[in-house]
């Protein structure tokens, strides 16, 4: 068996004492003024579009580290600094988070399809509030679940959710409706949705099976009862934001559903946090909004030249962690410095969750005591 069954780091961190480490120090960057160009020098030394040879690992916290390393010689905060970076002006953004509190798809051990729901508390009217009312319904969430399905459905998965022995999304929306009204704050928290689509399309047929998890049933559906489906969800649950609602290469669904949208549509799989899928998606008028993974795209300024190149085609940007993660949380000083108003980060649950939500509370903490101009995103993420 291969070392950590091929997830290991061996290989990127000699890349980074050996190659690019020696390489950076020869060439005397500043990171305070030069994130671009070291970032530009580590892609050209790489020599490959997808970072392969030295690893978007090596590569990525390299550039995480100069960042951080700029922000301290300028005697700024972290966020302080990519707001720099990024040429942002006006107030600060304080993030809705939108945490995800249940799991289905290849996430889970139930039977439903969808990947992922989420509560935003948009009605909350600052990030602290927001993660109260937020903690309120995950342990509303918690009672109900096991009351109805029993203690051990009360398990939580990779990002923190629960994954109870459902089957459908109504089922999952339901559940979430009676914990926001067991919490008393109906009205101030709304639902998303990350369906995943394409776990779960078949290319032979474009058909979608919502049962893909369940041998007992064969329910598949066309991308036009897809479209229905969502529209009917939307329209009785109020969702504000559907991320990869269907696959990644079925265009013509999602330029169709994206035509009278009246929500965030959000690219993930679709785009892959890459500038050319963007504008593909951009000319095929395909979604309206990006998923923004830094380690997807590898460098701190690659991130902020996406997020800007999105904001100009009117795009909205939604930040996010990783399935699989660490306690880092660069990730919630890049969402308030880049100003993109939501982020996902799981749910108010795990380490490596909750140290994303820890640092935006002591973010929102300094902002304010600087009597800085600061703006909780609220219902206008």
């Amino acid at each position: 068996m291969s070392r950590f069954g091929g997830m290991g780091t061996t290989r990127a961190v000699a890349n980074v004492e050996t190659l690019l480490g020696p390489a950076l120090v020869e060439h005397k960057f500043d990171p305070k003024t030069q994130l671009k160009e070291i970032d530009k020098f580590m892609k050209e030394l790489d020599g490959t579009a997808d970072k392969s040879r030295l690893g978007a690992n090596a590569i990525l916290g390299i550039s995480m580290a100069c960042a951080r390393a700029g922000a301290a010689a300028k005697g700024v905060p972290l966020y302080e600094f990519i707001r720099q970076e990024a040429g942002l002006e006006g107030p600060y953004i304080v993030p809705v988070p939108f945490l995800n509190v249940l799991n289905g798809g290849v996430h889970s051990g139930n039977t439903m399809a969808f990947q992922e729901l989420m509560i935003a508390p948009t009605g909350a009217e600052s990030f602290a509030e927001g993660i109260r009312l937020a903690v309120d319904v995950y342990s509303a969430l918690k009672t109900i679940i096991a009351d109805r399905f029993g203690a051990p459905a009360t398990g939580i998965g990779d990002e923190g959710g629960f994954a109870p022995p459902i089957s459908s999304l109504e089922e999952g929306l339901d559940l979430m409706v009676a914990a926001v009204e067991k919490a008393g704050h109906t009205g101030r928290i709304k639902f998303a949705c990350d369906p995943a689509s394409s776990e779960f399309f078949d290319q032979e047929s474009g058909l979608y099976d919502l049962s893909f998890k369940d041998k007992t049933s064969n329910e598949t559906r066309t991308s036009e009862e897809m479209q229905q489906l969502y529209k009917a969800i939307i329209g009785k649950y109020g969702l504000v934001l559907l991320e990869d609602p269907f696959a990644e290469d079925d265009w013509s669904s999602w330029t169709e559903f994206n035509r009278d949208c009246t929500i965030e549509l959000v690219g993930d799989d679709l785009l892959c946090t890459n500038v050319d899928r963007i504008k593909l998606a951009s000319e095929k008028k395909a979604c309206n909004a990006v998923l923004l993974k830094l380690n997807q795209i590898g460098t701190v300024s690659e991130a902020i030249e996406a997020a800007n190149y999105a904001f100009e085609l009117g795009w909205s940007v939604f930040v996010s962690h990783r399935s699989g993660e660490t306690t880092d949380n660069f990730i919630a000083d890049l969402v308030v410095g880049l100003g993109t108003g939501h982020i996902k980060s799981g749910a108010p649950a795990r380490g490596e969750r909750i140290s994303k939500y820890n640092r935006l509370l002591d973010i929102e903490d300094d902002l304010k005591e600087k009597q800085k101009d600061v703006v909780y995103a609220g219902s206008k993420f």
